[in-house]
């Protein structure tokens, strides 16, 4: 690993990104900027979402429920989930959807078209994701007239850094093909939507040793370098918006340049976000 910086973070220095974000409001007032995660099972969404809300209130939380046995999806329902601002009743602008994990096994994980219709705000909370079949008209969770605040603004694919890449089915701690399709296919829904998409590459402690030791040789790390090039070239995500981030774990306080990282990936959510919903 060399000492060549690839992307400069100003480390620790987190008071600009937490004002912005803490002083955010949508252009649009009647709208509640919606942010959506996907990905594989185990890749860290739910606990994405626990660190947003760490970072924000300052202090280590886990509402989103998570397991740390990796095998099957610990999400099973279309949540919704607000961010206390302030005090009780109070909340950020901007809320976070948390959805059942893909798997290579089509009889298991989220129902690719369950995820297009979620984007398109016929999904309503609660909904119990079935792996075999997708949510239809006639039931109860369907949303037939989605308003502009029940529709996905931001599509986040999350990305565990320690298996990125088009890999070979067999071998261990690789994202296997059937997954990496099925990504590129609800990436490419997005696309048509006109929904921004950015990718968040997580686990980035386990991926490489010298960033498991001191987060700020992230963006010195050849070997995560090539992991975002080996995520833009399969998924097609621009390197740009492909953003490492370490979620809070077994940690019992946040971690100034832990934050450092997760806020500068929302920012871009709600720099994005707003920008789409501005254009609608």
């Amino acid at each position: 690993m060399g000492n060549s910086q690839w992307r400069s973070v100003p480390w620790g220095n987190n008071e600009r990104e937490l004002q912005i974000v803490k002083e955010y409001q949508p252009f649009k007032k009647d709208v509640q900027l919606r942010i959506m995660l996907y990905g594989p099972v185990g890749a860290g969404k739910s606990s994405f979402i626990n660190s947003v809300e760490s970072v924000l209130r300052g202090t280590i939380t886990h509402r989103a429920g998570v397991d740390g046995i990796v095998g099957k999806s610990f999400t099973q329902n279309y949540t919704t989930y607000k961010i206390e601002k302030g005090g009780p009743g109070t909340h950020y602008p901007f809320v976070f959807n948390d959805i059942m994990g893909l798997e290579k096994d089509a009889s298991k994980g989220v129902c690719v078209e369950d995820i297009k219709l979620a984007m398109m705000g016929h999904v309503k909370d609660g909904y119990e994701f079935k792996p075999a079949s997708a949510l239809s008209a006639n039931k109860q969770h369907y949303n037939k007239n989605p308003s502009l605040n029940d529709r996905v603004h931001v599509l986040v694919c999350v990305i565990p850094g320690n298996t990125a890449g088009l890999q070979d089915d067999n071998a261990t701690l690789q994202l296997p093909t059937e997954d990496v399709k099925k990504l590129r296919v609800v990436r490419l829904a997005a696309r048509d939507m006109g929904i921004p998409e950015i990718a968040i590459l997580t686990k980035i402690d386990e991926a490489c040793p010298k960033v498991g030791k001191n987060i700020r040789n992230v963006y010195t790390s050849k070997h995560l370098k090539k992991k975002i090039k080996e995520v833009s070239g399969v998924l097609g995500f621009p390197p740009s918006c492909i953003f490492p981030v370490k979620n809070y774990d077994s940690e019992l306080n946040t971690s100034d340049d832990t934050d450092t990282l997760i806020l500068s990936a929302l920012r871009r959510m709600i720099e994005s976000g707003e920008d789409f919903v501005n254009d609608l």
